[in-house]
């Protein structure tokens, strides 16, 4: 509890005390009306000074101004139990959604507890130094040790670790780096000593960037908040007005009729018409829920930049898939040597040694496979020809290693490959030696993610590619995803995304998913963009409106689960609480609630409402 719970909470203590007391002890009536006046200005006074503040400011129909007018016209009808009940048991109410409210917001916080205190930068004399993050230069030399956070984003320049990145992804999966490894900052260093030199200032580096997204997610509000406030707007006033009909009116038409007026008993109907009718409920879970919707999602490495996107995502029917980093891997392996007519290591030797000059993924892939340290004295004449391949003299032979075009190029017969993937064809002198299958490898959990997704609601599935037909269709073919479209350009793939948003209903919304540094368009055009965070990268974070920090394409449903969970919430407290106070209103009205009835109606719908809402944070079994 924080210093302000903390005071009201004497407070409603003393008054209690008080109140039972007057009610238990029977006291004089000039005693026993002084004690609840004490009782009521203990823990009323700053309801009534809000409430005057709102007047004088031209702002008066709130929650404050309800409770003062029913309980200061209570007191004047010298109901002066009820009307110390009424602010005693709606300051319990406030107390507790303030604590409720707190402790969620503490939750979050240390769910997205990554903001690192300080970094260790080493002096002249070689001592480590404890500095403030902010203060640290891009170059910089910082030391982390184990169980420390990692302070900024960086590249490993000695040592090597384990880092736990389970904060940043929800995955308790550690990550295993060395030397010229990237690191990401909020990252919990857990095993040997690394010196990262700094490649950002603090303020841009990842752990800053998720903080903020995470934190100012709540300046995006949903349609269901921006409904509750302008019908709060409305709904205030209105009611405020509809409590002086009940005092004025009845009366009034009792008089036309020769009846008595009775003024008394449609005073104390329209005061508790004003109690049961304070919108506390609505105002309070809604914002509520969302804000535990959001920080359930961020536990599980799902950032959601706005309840708009979370609402949007909970009536998500559609979802369309770029290939390369999002369903695949984007890391090319060798997948398989064919047709060799000499040792298949020697081949594969060959072939990764005439590509170890290149930075091309294929090139790279090959230096993977063959594992070894090349020896680049063995290598002479090395000549990249465009779009074709690469032609070079290894131990004094020559190495021609590329594509189907480099074969017809130098008249070399080569065999045909029906696998799906890219073939690195090689030959020897002039002479045909054999082909390497190189295949993009599907990421561990993109079929279940598919599956995972139908079982969510969603009724198809597109994949957009600018891959060729064979490999496209074989991936969606394995993924078992709905419709493929390949061969496609970037700006064929906001064409083909602005189709599919055509063709479907108003009240279905349309995902894009990439890995949201080459598809920041289709992102932006989709309904609901969701980017592959690759453990933060700036580009993900920027073109996206949801960020899967952990490149699991599983998450996506888990997303979708966590919205609409979130929106069920939502819509519960919208119906019961809205439910309950017309039922409450419409028998205040006619005499049959009294002031008790009025309390419950306005404090025991908020706070099962607050607890009902809390509810949003609970999504580790969806």
């Amino acid at each position: 509890m924080n210093k302000k719970q903390k005071k009201m909470l004497k407070r409603i203590i003393v008054a209690s005390i008080l109140f039972i007391i007057i009610k238990v002890v029977k006291l004089p009536e000039y005693i026993e009306i002084p004690l609840f006046l004490v009782a009521y200005l203990e823990i009323g006074y700053d309801i009534l000074l809000k409430a005057f503040k709102g007047i004088r400011n031209r702002q008066v129909f709130d929650e404050n101004f309800l409770m003062a007018v029913a309980t200061v016209g209570a007191i004047g009808l010298k109901s002066f139990d009820e009307a110390t009940a009424v602010m005693l048991f709606y300051q319990i109410g406030e107390w507790f959604q303030s604590y409720a409210v707190g402790k969620s917001r503490k939750n979050i916080t240390e769910l997205m507890d990554i903001r690192p205190d300080y970094a260790n930068v080493e002096d002249e004399n070689g001592n480590l130094e404890q500095v403030d993050p902010d203060e640290v230069e891009i170059g910089t030399i910082i030391v982390v040790k184990p169980g420390e956070k990692v302070a900024i984003d960086g590249i490993v320049v000695e040592g090597s670790s384990t880092l736990n990145t389970a904060a940043l992804t929800g995955e308790s999966l550690p990550r295993e780096v060395s030397e010229n490894d990237e690191v990401i900052s909020g990252c919990i260093n857990m095993t040997g000593l690394l010196k990262i030199k700094t490649t950002k200032e603090f303020g841009e580096s990842t752990v800053s960037k998720i903080l903020d997204l995470v934190e100012n997610a709540s300046s995006k509000k949903s349609r269901s908040e921006a409904f509750i406030s302008r019908f709060a707007r409305i709904y205030t006033p209105a009611v405020c007005y509809s409590a002086l009909a009940l005092f004025l009116l009845p009366p009034v038409f009792n008089l036309i009729m020769s009846n008595p007026a009775d003024f008394g008993t449609w005073l104390y109907r329209a005061l508790t018409f004003l109690v049961i009718s304070c919108p506390c409920a609505l105002v309070i879970s809604i914002p509520l829920s969302f804000f535990a919707g959001i920080g359930g999602a961020s536990n599980q490495g799902v950032l959601v930049k706005g309840s708009n996107y979370l609402e949007a995502l909970a009536s998500c029917k559609y979802v369309v898939f770029d290939k390369t980093g999002t369903m695949t891997q984007g890391v090319f392996e060798v997948a398989g040597i064919h047709h060799a007519n000499i040792p298949e290591e020697k081949l594969l030797e060959y072939a990764a040694m005439a590509e170890s000059y290149s930075t091309h993924p294929i090139s790279k892939s090959l230096l993977k496979a063959y594992g070894n340290t090349i020896d680049k004295s063995r290598i002479e004449n090395v000549e990249e020809i465009s779009g074709h391949g690469v032609k070079a003299v290894i131990d004094g032979v020559q190495v021609l290693a590329g594509n189907d075009k480099l074969m017809k190029m130098y008249n070399i017969p080569y065999q045909e490959c029906h696998s799906i993937g890219t073939i690195v064809h090689v030959a020897i002198d002039g002479k045909y030696a054999g082909h390497i299958v190189i295949s993009d490898m599907l990421k561990p959990h993109a079929k279940e993610a598919i599956e995972a997704l139908k079982k969510a609601g969603i009724k198809q599935t597109v994949m957009l590619t600018g891959d060729v037909r064979s490999v496209a269709d074989k991936v969606a073919s394995e993924l078992h995803i709905d419709k493929v479209y390949s061969e496609l350009l970037p700006q064929d793939k906001v064409n083909k995304v602005e189709e599919l948003l055509s063709l479907k209903h108003s009240k279905e919304n349309l995902a894009f998913v990439g890995d949201g540094i080459n598809d920041a368009p289709v992102l932006s055009r989709a309904d609901i963009g969701i980017a592959m965070g690759a453990l933060g990268s700036d580009a993900a974070i920027e073109a996206a409106d949801i960020v899967l920090m952990d490149d699991d394409p599983l998450k996506i449903s888990k997303a979708i689960k966590i919205a609409k969970k979130c929106i069920h919430i939502v819509y519960e407290n919208i119906y019961f609480a809205i439910g309950v106070k017309l039922i409450c209103l419409l028998l205040g009205a006619i005499g049959i609630a009294n002031m008790w009835v009025a309390i419950f109606a306005d404090v025991g719908v908020m706070i099962i409402a607050v607890l009902n809402a809390i509810r949003a944070l609970n999504v580790k079994n969806l």
